[in-house]
């Protein structure tokens, strides 16, 4: 592939779920405001989250899609299936990658980025690829060969790399620092006197702490308010739930199906305590704002890794999905509630608990390569 001189285009890669696009919007945004001008093409999955995502947080991207297979680590025939889906979607991506001569590709993850990054090799397109979680995932492992650098948000990673990898932290983003949060309750009609906790399942949403969310709300809003984020599609699930005598406290508890990145910030700091699964991007913004949390992580998965981190740090409750009920998930937030001592140790401790400065790192990288390969081949 014949790169054009001084070329600057940036390929975002990510999808599927919002946890391996939300990184790539805060890394974007810190490039755009280096230069206003720059352009980005982001390819993700065709009706993932990640495409609402990226309409809106700016027109200014633009759009593309793969086909998206990915390979699970039990016996199932979508495997088979989804061999197929990723051959084809690596064939798309060489023509999608002569058609956009990328100067760079960075990914955070996800399956529909592995083919985009195998295909970026015979172009010798260099990429970044990002490793937010503690346990490495399978997509991120098929693409760090292929990898120029491999950031990572926790130095145990540095292990897991080897010499590509560097430690950055994860990008965060604070679009909204001075944001007065008096206004951002009112504009929810929340109760001054009254706390409030948000619910936070992820991009996507997660059904079972939905569910106990629900089965506990006669006795949560006795003593709180909550702004539930149940996740695309997952509102009427909650609304056959929710009881009928709970009428008397509608304003107490809100069901949103998703919030753009910014607003989720905007809650995120009028909260008084998060309940929220472990993804990365979301500890990334708690600990970022030094909110006292609760976390669900998801069985038998990475989040399990990522939550033991904080728990270990004292710098967030955890608590085991498989052994919660929504009595006990009801007693726990009202102990943190209750208790100012408490709130104010995991405060303190998630805030320190991270790397700062992610997105300013990443960028710094992804300048650095971009300025390397343009004066090897003005050379």
């Amino acid at each position: 592939m014949s790169e054009k001189k001084n070329n600057r285009k940036i390929m975002l890669a990510g999808g599927g779920t919002g946890g391996s696009v939300t990184p790539l919007l805060v890394v974007a945004e810190e490039l755009l405001k280096e230069d206003k001008n720059l352009e980005i093409v982001f390819v993700g999955t065709k009706n993932g989250v990640e495409r609402k995502m990226l309409a809106n947080f700016s027109s200014q991207i633009k759009y593309l899609s793969l086909p998206s297979g990915k390979w699970r680590r039990y016996f199932s025939v979508h495997n088979i299936l989804d061999i197929f889906k990723i051959f084809f979607a690596f064939l798309k991506s060489f023509s999608l990658l002569r058609q956009e001569r990328p100067a760079i590709i960075v990914t955070a993850g996800s399956f529909v980025a592995v083919p985009l990054v195998w295909a970026a090799a015979f172009y010798k397109i260099p990429v970044l690829v990002h490793q937010q979680d503690i346990r490495p995932g399978l997509a991120n492992k098929l693409m760090a060969p292929l990898a120029r650098v491999i950031t990572v948000t926790f130095e145990k990673s540095l292990v897991d790399y080897g010499p590509k990898a560097v430690l950055t932290g994860n990008p965060t983003k604070n679009f909204f620092a001075s944001e007065d949060v008096i206004k951002i309750r009112e504009k929810y009609n929340l109760k001054p006197d009254l706390p409030f906790v948000l619910v936070t399942g992820g991009g996507t949403g997660a059904s079972v702490i939905n569910d106990l969310v629900a089965e506990a709300l006669p006795n949560l809003l006795s003593f709180c308010q909550i702004i539930n984020l149940t996740g695309q599609g997952k509102h009427p699930e909650i609304a056959k739930k929710i009881k009928p005598e709970l009428e008397q406290f509608i304003g107490s508890y809100q069901a949103i199906e998703f919030v753009e990145s910014k607003e989720f910030i905007n809650l995120l700091r009028a909260a008084d305590l998060i309940v929220s699964r472990c993804g990365l991007s979301a500890l990334t913004e708690i600990a970022f704002y030094a909110k006292p949390a609760i976390l669900i992580p998801i069985p038998h998965s990475h989040q399990e890794d990522n939550a033991d981190f904080f728990r270990d740090k004292k710098a967030a409750i955890v608590l085991d999905q498989e052994q919660l009920s929504a009595k006990s998930l009801s007693a726990e937030i009202k102990t943190v509630l209750e208790n100012e001592k408490l709130r104010a140790e995991l405060s303190d401790n998630i805030s320190q608990s991270m790397k700062p400065a992610g997105a300013e790192n990443i960028t710094a990288i992804i300048w650095k390569i971009i300025n390397y390969k343009n004066n090897e081949e003005a050379d």
